[in-house]
């Protein structure tokens, strides 16, 4: 397996196909889970002749069960080692949920060349959390109950949420895949208890305001009209309008696992992005 070590010692994961001097797509996964929620898209873009990259962020899969540095800052530096290592210029960036939320705050920061487009996937910017100065965001007990099941019983936990919102599997006519739920737990599992639990305050506390509006490139926004776990009214419609250069595609009756439940969909959308 291939690793990197960051500047702080943390061994990071991470998967590397394709002809090196092809376009890069780096694929960023959402919590709690790994770089193999990417694997349909990995093999899609793969087989379009672009280099594809994805890694365990810090905690989670296989990389270090870090019990410090699960915040966003040190997941975008992550990002930047691995991207020096790996010599990626002129990348896009594809980001789900959390992941959505270190693209932001990377190409926000990025050196030139470095980023060619972004997209955020059912993404958490600008900012989840109900505040003072976030009134209609999620109430802050949702992820107090987060944490709570988390420290109780991850492993159960841990099922009940593929189960259930992540997929729209609990909604009336549902196609479930046990396949999906089984391959969620299986990933959330690898990870580690306290980088997961660290990492809820991390997707639903931090503020990406500012990010999306230094952000110059073009980005591209996709979300679930039926997400459940990252209202889509919070989320990707306040979003699209603080970026500079930005589309925003919804779908109707999709969830927030949507590149997962429908790859043919989505899959088309993110190529004829990236072309």
């Amino acid at each position: 397996m291939a690793f990197i070590t960051t500047s702080d010692g943390t061994n990071l994961f991470y998967k590397d196909w394709g002809p090196k001097d092809a376009q890069p797509v780096m694929f960023h996964h959402g919590w709690p889970l790994s770089a193999d929620d990417w694997d349909n898209q990995m093999l899609f873009f793969l087989s379009h002749g672009y280099r594809v990259i994805a890694h365990d962020r810090r905690g989670h899969g296989r990389s270090d069960q870090t019990d410090t540095g699960n915040d966003m800052d040190t997941y975008a530096a992550d990002v930047a080692e691995i991207v020096e290592a790996l010599g990626l210029r002129d990348a896009i960036h594809v980001g789900h949920s959390t992941g959505g939320g270190e693209v932001t705050r990377y190409a926000a920061r990025a050196g030139r060349g470095r980023v060619a487009k972004a997209v955020l996937i059912a993404a958490i910017p600008p900012v989840m959390v109900r505040s003072d100065t976030n009134p209609d965001g999620v109430p802050p007990d949702v992820f107090d109950g987060f944490r709570a099941a988390l420290a109780a019983n991850r492993a159960q936990f841990f099922l009940d949420v593929p189960s259930g919102p992540f997929y729209g599997f609990n909604r009336a006519g549902a196609q479930v895949s046990q396949g999906l739920i089984d391959n969620w737990w299986r990933q959330a599992m690898m990870g580690g208890a306290k980088a997961h639990y660290d990492c809820i305050a991390a997707f639903s506390e931090t503020d990406f305001t500012e990010d999306l509006e230094a952000i110059s490139l073009p980005v591209l926004i996709m979300h679930g009209e039926d997400d459940q776990v990252v209202p889509i009214e919070t989320s990707a419609h306040k979003a699209i309008t603080m970026v500079r250069d930005g589309t925003l595609k919804t779908y109707l009756g999709l969830s927030h696992g949507l590149f997962a439940t429908h790859p043919d969909l989505i899959n088309a959308d993110l190529l004829a992005f990236a072309r």
